[in-house]
């Protein structure tokens, strides 16, 4: 069992608290505006999101539109979560069989599929996932929508251009014509004026919308875009090979409290 890491901090520690919490996530300014429920019709044309991962108190109402329109489109049989490794503890890109516990529960991995990504230059340790909080604030969300959904979660400490090719190729191989969401968990600008950081996703943000992961790195590194999952998107969209983006909302922490310095987030869908 892999234990949360966050718990009672970057969100509610209790299950009856942390539905309230999402819930407000999703009822916020900045938010959806609705509770959603899931669509049993099942469309199923969204492939691959975007998802922030900061405190649920800054970034929550912003992964809300992603989940949101997540349960508009119908959940998949599964997910595959990547977020960046941001403690630099195991290996360079990792995975683990390791089930995941929240307040909301035990969300199981995909065992199998897990196993069958275990290639290349993915390994399976749980190092790497013991305390990264990236992928774990992604899990309550999917909980709230649905008890029975499971998952894979793979931590990028590597984030180069080829190294995420390699993990996108994998997931696009192995995934192959399976129900699956690839979230992408990542956060953008972080710690410069509003304005700046407005002007520096934009360009981020731009390839994404672009379906560009090549044009997505060429232009983080030479703005230094402090963005902390530029791998996990760029193997999300070689792995999903989406034919339509769209960007559900941006906004920074300066939206949620005044501050000189933010921190920038958006949701995005790949259909």
């Amino acid at each position: 069992m892999r234990y949360p890491a966050v718990a009672g901090q970057f969100y509610e520690g209790t299950e009856t608290s942390l539905r309230k919490q999402i819930e407000e996530c999703f009822l916020h300014e900045l938010g959806p505006g609705h509770i959603p429920e899931v669509n049993p019709n099942r469309e199923r044309r969204i492939r691959g999101m975007i998802s922030p991962h900061a405190g649920f108190v800054f970034s929550g109402p912003i992964a809300a539109h992603g989940f949101a329109e997540l349960a508009k489109d119908g959940l998949p049989e599964v997910f595959v979560i990547l977020g960046p490794n941001h403690h630099g503890v195991g290996s360079g890109i990792a995975i683990t069989t390791h089930d995941f516990e929240t307040p909301m529960g035990i969300m199981e991995v995909d065992k199998e599929l897990a196993g069958n990504l275990q290639q290349g230059i993915i390994d399976d340790t749980i190092l790497a996932h013991r305390h990264e909080h990236s992928i774990e604030v992604q899990l309550p969300f999917i909980q709230y929508l649905a008890s029975d959904k499971k998952f894979v979660p793979i931590s990028m400490q590597m984030q180069d251009y080829k190294s995420a090719a390699e993990v996108g190729q994998i997931i696009r191989q192995v995934i192959g014509d399976r129900d699956a969401v690839i979230i992408a968990s990542t956060d953008f600008s972080h710690y410069i004026s509003p304005e700046k950081a407005r002007a520096q996703d934009n360009l981020a943000i731009q390839q994404i919308l672009d379906l560009n992961p090549k044009g997505l790195y060429e232009t983080v590194r030479k703005n230094r875009i402090t963005m902390c999952g530029f791998g996990p998107v760029m193997a999300m969209l070689d792995a999903v090979q989406g034919s339509e983006a769209e960007l559900l909302k941006y906004a920074n922490s300066g939206d949620v409290q005044p501050m000189a310095e933010v921190v920038g987030y958006a949701s995005i869908i790949v259909r």
